[in-house]
């Protein structure tokens, strides 16, 4: 399948690393735990975790702190649709296309759960065809955008005239928590919020580019080291110390299985500083490009991987890129960037 266009949005309120911490220190979320956690919560907003700022769909942060699980829903709700639906504007904008051009379009999420889900308020919201095929694709993680695109250009594969748009949006604050779970206070520090659409057909555009190469590796037998569970009816994200070393292994797995040269330049899920640590160790690739976007972003989720191909196409013309996400399951995609 060929990209026409790619483009991604943030909300309007950003907060840095330094500010998270002032605002904590002025809340009564510290009161309640320990002190070995709030030195924890001090060491990584007060140093270089990798992230200058991040973006986050609320009206304060400091509502975060005492919102319940029915508010977390509630403004996943009211702000995840509109988030989802700008980026998609803006790529519809990129390529030059009407919004009733669409024939289909898929949504990516974890941070929260609708009924029917995102596609629904996204067509309605931008006036898609009534006969437009949507799916909603939940459950996945963080690496849930190039599962996404697979299933796209599976549709592209048996509706080779078809234009599909593809959104992986995630608001990470509404998934808020917060314990004295080391893995739980590392996540709060990390997550930002974000949507990256972009548009694919069967047929070749003017960004020149195709995407192809779909790849997988999922090891269940280690779901536990990284992914939701439900804590009084919130979200809450179980994160295990040894994920990073997990993802360079299972990010190594797919890369030695992919039929490409090894030079070829690596698109990758920012998922924090220590996982690139480990992802460049183990590829031995340079992953500025990816530190570049958890720097101004944090980590967003699903859409990270998206973010930074879309500022490696602006700044460049590479001739191919090897993309890879990964999280819960646990699980790793890859897929190929490739002018044709």
């Amino acid at each position: 399948m060929y990209l026409q266009s790619i483009a991604h949005t943030t909300p309007d309120l950003s907060i840095t690393q330094s500010e998270s911490w002032d605002l904590l220190q002025n809340s009564e979320a510290l009161a309640l735990l320990s002190e070995r956690s709030v030195t924890l919560l001090e060491k990584i907003l007060l140093s270089d975790s990798g992230i200058a700022k991040r973006h986050l769909a609320v009206d304060s942060v400091e509502k975060l702190f005492t919102l319940d699980a029915e508010a977390l829903n509630h403004n996943f709700e009211a702000r995840a649709p509109r988030l989802a639906g700008g980026a998609l504007s803006k790529a519809l904008e990129k390529a030059g296309l009407k919004v009733a051009e669409l024939d289909a379009l898929l949504i990516c999420t974890c941070t929260g759960y609708l009924c029917p889900g995102l596609t629904s308020y996204v067509s309605e919201q931008l006036g898609l065809r009534s006969n437009a095929y949507l799916q909603d694709i939940v459950g996945l993680g963080c690496g849930a955008a190039i599962p996404t695109l697979r299933s796209a250009a599976g549709f592209i594969a048996a509706n080779p005239n078809a234009i599909v748009a593809t959104v992986a949006v995630e608001l990470c604050s509404s998934a808020f928590f917060l314990n004295n779970d080391p893995g739980v206070l590392v996540s709060a520090c990390l997550f930002g919020d974000a949507a990256s659409a972009s548009i694919w057909s069967g047929e070749a555009s003017t960004t020149g580019y195709s995407m192809n190469q779909f790849d997988t590796v999922h090891l269940p037998e280690h779901r536990e080291l990284l992914r939701f569970v439900n804590s009084g009816g919130k979200l809450c994200n179980k994160l295990h110390r040894t994920v990073p070393d997990k993802v360079a292994q299972s990010v190594l797995q797919l890369y030695k299985q992919s039929a490409h040269p090894r030079h070829w330049p690596v698109v990758n899920h920012t998922g924090g500083r220590d996982v690139i640590d480990a992802l460049e160790q183990s590829l031995g690739a340079d992953l500025s490009p990816s530190r570049r976007t958890l720097r101004a972003y944090g980590n967003t989720s699903s859409p990270s991987v998206l973010i930074t191909l879309e500022a490696l196409l602006e700044a460049s013309s590479p001739e191919r890129l090897w993309l890879t996400a990964f999280g819960a399951g646990f699980a790793a995609h890859s897929c190929v960037l490739e002018r044709c």
